[in-house]
């Protein structure tokens, strides 16, 4: 029987507290997803860049600086997802797309959250205009500007889309100097912020697997050794009630299913369950697969689009994200 060992639980137990929180990580941990907004095309974002100046209002005076603190906390999360998909790893344990991306650039993202912390020194964020209200008050508005780009390009930077998004936002209202000098590493913190989002939903269907896993060597032991004993078995999960989630569903299927008629029966106690919400496991497997393939693309193209700020960055990044005259549209 394969069992979770205790580096493996060491690690579970970082990433919950990672998730759970105080503060900003609890106010996102587990709650919000990967920034995933409906995707937008280059004319689609220039309108969007209007809509969004008429929206955000400037708070007076200034702030703490929260976005040190949550890259702070973003980098603990991540290493912990990482140490977690590592163990995984080890144990012969499956993981998904989106993981095996996380651990083949791991050090991609290192690299990347020290580079933030050095160009984003203590007290510099204070000195960017912030927004009043919303989901990003309180923080720089240039910084949801960044949020937004990356979230209508599901984690992908398109030069001309971004050049297009900021001069139609400064149709409305102007940047300041400062601001758009920021952008760069704006886009760099939403970028490993999304990061963190991805991962975070990682590790919470890593650890339902890692359930689903124990009970399904449970299960399948009793099958072999004691078929009896294996009614047992099952009335001891549903005492535990799992996680009826489609990650937990999808990975106790792939073990279970087409293993004997000893071994249909948890599925069909699951089976049951999930009619109680007018669910099935077919739909849970299915929505489990789409959840993959979209953390995947999410993932690929968060990690894709540092690379390209590693590229354009070295060169002069703004001649191509503005196409404005910056004597008539910037302010100090």
């Amino acid at each position: 029987m394969k069992f979770i060992n205790k580096t493996m639980f060491e690690n579970l137990s970082h990433v919950w507290t990672s998730l759970r929180g105080n503060g900003l990580a609890q106010k996102y941990a587990c709650v919000e997803p990967p920034l995933r907004a409906e995707l937008f095309s280059a004319d689609q974002m220039e309108q969007h860049g209007k809509t969004l100046a008429d929206s955000h209002a400037l708070s007076p005076g200034h702030a703490p600086d929260r976005l040190l603190t949550r890259l702070a906390e973003n980098e603990g999360l991540l290493i912990g997802v990482q140490n977690l998909l590592t163990e995984a790893v080890r144990a012969n344990h499956r993981i998904t797309p989106a993981g095996e991306w996380l651990l083949d650039n791991f050090y991609l993202i290192e690299e990347q959250i020290r580079t933030a912390r050095r160009h984003l020194p203590k007290g510099y964020s204070q000195e960017l205009p912030r927004l009043m209200n919303g989901p990003s008050a309180a923080l720089p508005r240039v910084y949801d500007i960044a949020l937004e780009t990356i979230s209508h390009g599901d984690g992908r930077v398109d030069p001309e889309i971004l050049s297009r998004f900021a001069a139609a936002y400064q149709t409305v209202t102007s940047l300041k100097l400062c601001e758009l000098w920021a952008i760069p590493i704006m886009l760099r913190l939403a970028l490993i912020e999304n990061l963190r989002r991805v991962a975070a939903r990682i590790a919470t269907d890593r650890i339902d697997r890692n359930l689903a896993d124990y009970w399904a060597d449970q299960m399948t032991e009793s099958a072999v050794k004691d078929p009896k004993s294996l009614i047992l078995v099952i009335a001891d999960m549903a005492r535990s009630n799992p996680p009826l989630v489609s990650s937990f569903i999808a990975e106790i299927t792939r073990r279970l299913q087409g293993q004997g008629p000893a071994l249909s029966l948890p599925l069909t106690w699951l089976e049951q369950r999930l009619s109680e919400s007018g669910q099935t496991i077919q739909q849970m497997v299915q929505a489990e697969n789409q959840q993959q393939a979209a953390d995947k693309v999410s993932m690929s193209n968060s990690i894709g689009s540092l690379r390209f700020l590693i590229c354009k960055i070295r060169n002069d990044f703004s001649s191509y994200w503005v196409q404005v005259d910056m004597s008539d549209q910037f302010t100090y």
